[in-house]
Parts: structure tokens; sequence; C-alpha cells
């Protein structure tokens, strides 16, 4: 007998027998082989490569209370996470204190007190707006992976850039929401982490360089900063820059080491060139150790270009 074909919005990745209920599908439908027993009330089809909201949305479906919080809600919004968080794939699941507690397999369940506008809902999903997540994460990750983070969620660029980009939250939300949350685990690192947040760092690594040469006592780099010719017209994006000595500091990821990346690199240092502007290039070698080679780089650089430690 051939199975029933289930209605498009259960083919896109998990769904729970609450919402095939709604749609009309039999619970025998559900219990055929061509779907996946996820956890209890949870199925996903059996050929699905389902990942991030898709994979999730079902668990923040089986009741009116459930939300995705902590790192999950950090994997939806895209927020880096460093190394020793990132293996948790648990999926953090809250409801609001009052409701029972989440148990489920795979599932780190969470009771939380939310305000209204730190529960959103996002591509299926109901998870902590973007200000919450941070500062969830705020007992979780040391300093500099928490300004990382912050850094990620503002960061914006204009349409002069080759990709504009919009902040998810602003630095005004994340100091409001530390304000209102003055008891929570966390917030100490959180305050200490509003102070070094800046807009434009497009990755953990732009913002660990910048914070490291910070910290060695070389002057800050300004980001967001835009290189211009002689008619105006935009040249060139740093990563990050000094605009008075004309030096700009490149991070080269993974992605760099293709061969075609490789020669959009030389071109690139090569225009810097042109215009009068230094590339440092930064690998994440150099940013490593208690003492990271990019503090060398970027200083030999500054002096080169007349700056001296006061």
């Amino acid at each position: 007998m051939r199975r029933a074909m289930l209605p498009d919005q259960l083919t896109a990745g998990s769904f729970s027998v609450r919402a095939s209920d709604k749609a009309g599908v039999t619970r025998s439908r559900t219990r055929a082989k061509d779907l996946l027993l996820v956890s209890r009330g949870i199925r996903i089809p059996a050929l699905s490569e389902a990942s991030g909201a898709s994979a999730l949305r079902a668990y923040t479906d089986l009741d009116d209370s459930s939300i995705l919080v902590s790192l999950s809600a950090a994997r939806i919004w895209g927020v880096p996470l460093p190394g020793n968080r990132s293996g948790d794939w648990r999926i953090h699941l809250a409801r609001r204190k009052g409701f029972s507690f989440p148990r489920r397999v795979n599932v780190a369940g969470h009771l939380l007190s939310l305000l209204p506008e730190e529960a959103v809902e996002y591509d299926g999903v109901r998870l902590t707006s973007p200000a919450r997540t941070w500062l969830d994460l705020a007992s979780q990750l040391d300093l500099e992976d928490l300004v990382a983070a912050g850094d990620f969620i503002v960061c914006s660029h204009g349409e002069d850039f080759p990709v504009p980009k919009a902040a998810l939250c602003s630095i005004d939300e994340l100091t409001e929401i530390v304000g209102r949350h003055a008891g929570m685990r966390g917030v100490r690192t959180a305050r200490a982490a509003l102070g070094l947040i800046r807009v434009g760092a497009d990755s953990a690594p732009e913002t660990l360089m910048r914070l490291a040469v910070v910290d060695a006592n070389l002057p800050e780099p300004v980001l967001n900063h835009i290189v211009r010719d002689a008619l105006g017209r935009p040249v060139l994006w740093p990563d990050a820059a000094y605009l008075e000595y004309r030096i700009s500091l490149q991070y080269d990821g993974q992605h760099h080491g293709g061969a075609d990346q490789h020669l959009r690199d030389i071109q690139r240092q090569e225009n810097s060139l042109s215009h009068g502007w230094l590339e440092v290039r930064i690998s994440k070698h150099d940013l490593e150790g208690e003492r990271p080679a990019v503090v060398h780089k970027v200083r030999r650089a500054l002096q080169s270009r007349g700056w001296c430690a006061r």
C-alpha cells in the first residue's frame, strides 16, 4: 500500500506529532518506516538533510512554552563559538519558570524567566533574541570569546561594502539587557565585555586580533573603514585600519588557501600599495600563544610608518 504524502511543511525538517495532528496526518502515518523517531513526539524524514533551524523546529513546537536557548540559539543566529563549546551539540531547550523541566534524550533542559521581547520567532523556531542569547552565553564563555560573540551580533556594513550586512542587534540593546538582569550568572563578564565590543568585525579571529594588539598597549585599529580612490570610489575594505599611518590589517582565514583566493590576496596587496597603504596579513597562527605574533607584526608596521610608544 502506497504511503500518503506528507504536507510540504512537514518534509523540510523535523516536525512534532502535535504539528502532524494539526495537519491532518494520521498517527499510523507518523509511525511509517520513512520517518525517524528523533525523540518522544518528534519525527524527521529518513532522507532529510535538514540542519540548523529546520532540524530543531519540532522542539519548539512541542508546546507553546518551549524555546531554544543558550548554545542552540547561538548556532541558529550564527554566533561564533570557541572550541571548548562548539562540541556541545545538545539541544538547549527551555520553558518559562512555572512549567515542567524539559527532559528528553540529547536535550539540556532549562527553566528561565524571559521578558516578552527576549523570546522571538526566527526561521520557523522560537528562540531567545540575539541580545538575550548573548547574555546567556556570558556564564559559559571567557571574556575574549564573549566579546567575539558580541562583535558578531552587532556587526554591520554599509552599502559601499561588497557584502552589506545588518546587525542582529545594537550595542545599546546589549547594554540594556545587561542592565535588566543584574543578578544573572555571568553578568560581570558581560559588563566587562560591553566596553570592548565594536561594530565591524566579521569573525572571531578579527576580534581576537584587535584584542591582542590593544592588550599589548598598541593603538586600537578602526573597523568598518573604506579606502577610496581620488574619485571617492571604494577600493579597499580592511578588516582593521590605522588611518593616521595608512596601515590595513587583513586576517587570512582558511578560505584564503585556495589558488584563486591567493591571487586575489596578491591583487589586494598590490592595490593597497598603489593607494599608499601598507597591508599586514594575519594568519590564525599569528593569534596563538601567550605572546601572539600579531603583536610583533603590527608593532613593526606601526614603527615603520612613524609611530612610537608614548
